[in-house]
């Protein structure tokens, strides 16, 4: 089974048991949380699109740890200027395990009888 999930502005696809990282969040090491913006689900080719979300669906990650990426050097030069900066920085990310994934089967439009 597979979904794919917003969390913070962004969109992953994860499946049970995938380990993921995303931007840097508050929550506690250890923690499971509910996560409820989910898009899309698929179990098995019964494939559901939300309108934005799936109702009733949702996943269960449990948070590994909290570290920093590799640092990410950003270099600014303007040539015959004598101007060159050199910064860089390490973007904060969160360790996500997924637990488990909810998801309601997609509904089928029930064909009325004539009369």
């Amino acid at each position: 089974m597979n979904a794919i999930v917003k969390i913070s502005g962004k969109q992953y696809r994860v499946s049970k048991g995938d380990i993921f990282k995303i931007n840097r969040q508050e929550w506690k090491i250890g923690d499971k949380v509910k996560i409820n913006d989910i898009l899309l689900t698929d179990n098995k080719g019964k494939i559901s699109v939300g309108n934005p979300i799936v109702n009733g669906a949702s996943i269960t990650v449990k948070i590994l740890e909290h570290s920093r990426e590799k640092k990410i050097l950003i270099y600014k030069k303007k040539r015959r200027k004598g101007y060159q900066r050199k910064n860089g920085h390490r973007q904060g990310i969160t360790l996500l395990e997924v637990v488990k994934i909810d998801a309601k089967s997609p509904e089928k439009p029930k064909k009325k009888e004539a009369k």
